[in-house]
């Protein structure tokens, strides 16, 4: 008996695979899902990989004066808090620190933002910058998004190098050194 519903299951299985409506519909969500991965590729991201714990990965990150801007008012490890960035005269936002888990993520939401020359003061509103922390062997990764940065943007040219080196280079210093390169973009 076990074994007859054994092999009905299964041809009810191959039956379900090879009906014309259940494939569309399977084309549709598959077509669906490379349209949305499409999209999110468009988002700005970076990656490294270092030697030192989660726990010391999330407390850098949790710590931008050192790594991003010491021109940071309020408290952006705190859930919740709304601060703001400013850079020079160039750059400016209202930041609020959506989600934060320890060790393992720390999401902040741009709620206003100005650049000097941008035609277009909107870019930048409404993204959200993430932090996702993992270990991969005996290392720690840390993907970093820009979720909404995308290539049209006006700014997407300066703010993906901008990003990358903060991130590969203050950030990472500040996490395998203890002292981030607030000034690396003055590097020749």
């Amino acid at each position: 008996m076990t074994k007859t519903i054994g092999t009905f299951a299964s041809i009810a299985f191959i039956l379900l695979l090879n009906n014309p409506c259940i494939s569309q519909q399977n084309n549709k969500q598959s077509s669906q899902l490379k349209t949305e991965n499409k999209m999110n590729n468009q988002n700005f991201s970076t990656t490294i990989l270092v030697e030192q714990s989660p726990a010391e990965v999330f407390k850098a990150i949790n710590n931008p004066r050192a790594w991003w801007s010491e021109s940071i008012e309020g408290n952006p490890d705190k859930l919740n808090d709304e601060w703001n960035y400013h850079f020079a005269d160039n750059h400016r936002s209202k930041m609020k620190t959506i989600e934060i888990i320890p060790d393992q993520k720390v999401v902040w939401l741009v709620e206003e933002n100005h650049f000097k020359n941008a035609k277009d003061q909107s870019e930048w509103v409404g993204n959200k910058i993430g932090f996702e922390i993992s270990k991969q062997g005996n290392k720690t990764q840390l993907v970093f998004t820009h979720i909404g940065l995308v290539p049209s943007y006006n700014c997407y040219k300066s703010c993906e190098w901008a990003w990358t080196g903060f991130v590969e280079k203050s950030l990472q210093s500040l996490i395998t050194t203890g002292k981030g390169q607030l000034t690396w973009y003055q590097e020749k």
